[in-house]
């Protein structure tokens, strides 16, 4: 297994590849891992925030880095830190993964949380952000894991397909927090 960063050149293969990933969205007794509809692929309006983001500077509004975990037969899974949207937050970043059916459990979750956050260190950031469905045990268990911690939860926060999902929200710290005042 092999972890790099996504060129721009190569986004439009990527976004092939992201959306036969969620078309396997909560199939085959598989937890949903994105809050959409079962069978639904990927958002044409997603793609172009990826498209925009990976064009902008850190730093900037929208701005987004992917990096894809590959083997000989492909892309095993991805990851990919994005501005918050509110203002005032450029010292956090948003994070957003998945990893194939078939290689999962072997690692590569964990490799690619790996990256994400030495570049993320680097770089200066000093918190990532993270939103998982609940009932995504596995993910959630990845995620504890690796040092996120849960920062709230909404219950109800979903009806997709007939079920009520609630939504975790979980943070890492990557540098020691600025201390609040008292």
């Amino acid at each position: 297994m092999h972890i790099r960063s996504l060129a721009a050149s190569e986004l439009d293969a990527f976004l092939r590849y992201l959306n036969e990933h969620l078309l396997g969205n909560g199939h085959d007794g598989a937890p949903l891992f994105q809050p959409m509809p079962r069978g639904q692929g990927f958002p044409p309006e997603k793609g172009a925030a990826f498209r925009n983001g990976a064009a902008a500077a850190l730093g900037q509004p929208g701005w987004r880095r992917v990096w894809v975990a590959e083997s000989d037969s492909g892309i095993m899974g991805h990851i990919d830190l994005r501005s918050r949207p509110e203002p005032g937050t450029a010292h956090r970043a948003l994070l957003g993964m998945g990893v194939q059916r078939e290689v999962r459990r072997a690692g590569v979750g964990m490799a690619l949380l790996d990256a994400a956050i030495a570049w993320a260190t680097e770089q200066g950031l000093e918190w990532i952000d993270l939103e998982v469905l609940s009932a995504n045990a596995p993910a959630v268990a990845l995620y504890r894991k690796r040092g996120f911690v849960q920062t709230g939860e909404i219950p109800d926060m979903f009806r997709i397909d007939g079920e009520s999902l609630a939504y975790t929200y979980m943070s890492l710290a990557l540098q020691a927090a600025p201390r609040q005042p008292v």
